[in-house]
């Protein structure tokens, strides 16, 4: 199945300007080097889906699990569902060659045991967003 990267409605669709979304996506576009816009995105079927980031060439997709207070258990299983899509809009999107997945410090606990080694194993890169610049995950061991 192709997906076709469509033109957002707005520059940063549901990021309002003082979201933390919005200034992750920005540090990280600053760390890789690239501009990085949420985008929608149409399957064959006339279905819409949204990544949270993607860069003009449609190079580089990114979701973003941005959760702060306290940390709830809860936050890993969107940490795999959002690497699930990851993988799957990779391999859906005809131009993607990466993967990557954003989380805020809180969530780091989340990756914790096997979910961080499937990820590096499925290729999927993992930054943490520190409330103002990114940083690549150090895998425990």
């Amino acid at each position: 199945m192709r997906l076709k990267v469509l033109e957002a409605p707005s520059e940063w669709s549901r990021f309002t300007e003082d979201s933390v979304e919005r200034r992750m996506l920005l540090a990280l576009g600053h760390r890789l080097g690239t501009r990085l816009r949420p985008k929608p995105l149409m399957l064959p079927d006339g279905n819409r889906v949204e990544v949270e980031g993607i860069d003009a060439e449609g190079l580089v997709l990114v979701q973003l699990v941005s959760n702060q207070g306290a940390y709830k258990p809860a936050y890993r299983n969107k940490v795999m569902a959002d690497m699930f899509k990851l993988l799957w809009l990779r391999e859906a999107v005809p131009t993607a060659e990466r993967a990557v997945l954003l989380v805020s410090e809180l969530v780091v606990q989340a990756l914790g045991g096997w979910v961080a080694c499937a990820a590096a194993d499925l290729g999927i890169e993992i930054y943490v967003f520190d409330g103002n610049a990114v940083v690549t995950l150090q895998r425990r061991t």
